[in-house]
């Protein structure tokens, strides 16, 4: 809990939702999480027809305190608000750019879990993958 209320808009009820909903973050991969959460995209394909890639099942409460989380961390954090404008530039629509930045969250509370850092010691924390200056 300590360690995911380091991360800019997670607090104490969302860190909760975390460890009580997904007690395996930090022992699988991002990808696993990510599934297990329900914001993986899973192909609509059947055949010669290719479908849309959409998010299912998951945790319903955890994916919802993600999404909490990640409306916040856009707005207040540096990095994840650069890879959010990206994907608007890029024409996704919202909630497109949100389940993305979702499924990136995820993943780097999936790698402070499993190295036992906090959202300072990390490199998104330290503010190395920001985007070059134009």
């Amino acid at each position: 809990m300590e360690q995911l209320t380091t991360v800019p808009g997670i607090g104490v009820l969302t860190a909760t939702r975390l460890v009580v909903g997904l007690p395996e973050l930090g022992q699988v991969s991002s990808k696993a999480a990510a599934a297990l959460v329900g914001v993986a995209p899973y192909a609509q394909d059947s055949g010669q027809q290719r479908g849309h890639r959409s998010i299912a099942g998951g945790r319903r409460w955890v994916r919802h305190a993600l999404y909490e989380a990640v409306m916040s961390t856009v707005n207040h954090e540096p990095t994840l608000a650069a890879h959010y404008a990206q994907l608007k530039a890029a024409g996704k629509p919202h909630k497109v750019a949100m389940v993305a930045c979702m499924r990136r969250l995820l993943g780097i509370l999936t790698a402070m879990i499993r190295d036992g850092l906090t959202w300072q010691e990390t490199e998104v924390g330290q503010g190395r993958f920001l985007p070059a200056a134009t």
